[in-house]
C-alpha cells in the first residue's frame, strides 16, 4: 500500500496524474531549517522525517500492520543563491520574496523519501527557474490575489506566475512540488525489493 505523507493538493494531483493509487496521511513535523543548513540538506531531511513519522504512526497504530507499506514524503523549497525561501509568513513577506526572485534565476529543490520496512531511500531534484523582472504593481496585484500564501518562494508555476517564467531547466513537476520521474524510479526500486 502506498501512502502520501503530505496534505498538499498539488502533490495529490500529480501522483494521481502519474497513475498511482494511494492514501493520504499528512505528517505533522516542525519545518524550521537548522542553522546553516543547505537547501538540499533541508528538504531531504524534512522529506525523510515526514515519511518516517507516518510510517511509524501507521505501523504502530494498527493491531495488524499493513504488509508492504510504502510511505512517500516530500518537501519543496526555493533557493536563491544558498538562501532558503520557504512559505511566506504574510503579504509583506511574500512581496519581499518576489522582489528577490525578480529578474533572476533561482532553484526549486524537492527532497523525496520513500520509507518501507527495509529502511528509507532519499533523493532530491533541482530545477532552475528564470523570472522576468517584476514591477512593484505586478507583485502587489499577485500578492493581493492570495496565490503566493502557502507556496514556497511565494509563487505557483501552475498559477498566475506562469506569465513571468520564460524558461526552466529541469523537471517541471518538481517546481509544482513532486518530481514524478524521480518518485517513480524510487518507488520502482522499492517494489523490486519486495
Amino acid at each position: 500500500m502506498l501512502v502520501l505523507a503530505s496534505a498538499s493538493p498539488r502533490r495529490r494531483e500529480l501522483l494521481t496524474q502519474a497513475g498511482y493509487r494511494f492514501e493520504v496521511h499528512p505528517a505533522h513535523i516542525p519545518e524550521d531549517p537548522l542553522p546553516d543548513e543547505s537547501p538540499i540538506a533541508y528538504v531531504t531531511r524534512l522529506a525523510r522525517e515526514k515519511a518516517e513519522a507516518v510510517f511509524r504512526e501507521l505501523t504502530t497504530a494498527t493491531p495488524t500492520p499493513e504488509k508492504n507499506l510504502v510511505v512517500l514524503g516530500a518537501d519543496t523549497t526555493v533557493a536563491l543563491d544558498n538562501t532558503i525561501l520557504g512559505k511566506p509568513e504574510d503579504a509583506a513577506d511574500a512581496a519581499r520574496m518576489l522582489r528577490l526572485l525578480s529578474g533572476r534565476t533561482h532553484r526549486v529543490i524537492t527532497g523525496v523519501a520513500v520509507a518501507t520496512e527495509k529502511g528509507t531511500e532519499v533523493a532530491a531534484e533541482a530545477t532552475a527557474v528564470r523570472f522576468l523582472t517584476l514591477s512593484d504593481a505586478e507583485i502587489a496585484a499577485y500578492v493581493a490575489g492570495g496565490e503566493p500564501m502557502d507556496k514556497a518562494g511565494a509563487y505557483a508555476i501552475q498559477g498566475h506566475a506562469a506569465r513571468w517564467i520564460p524558461r526552466i531547466e529541469g523537471c517541471y513537476f518538481n517546481v509544482m512540488g513532486l518530481p514524478l520521474a524521480l518518485v517513480s524510479s524510487l518507488l520502482d526500486a522499492c517494489n523490486a525489493h519486495h
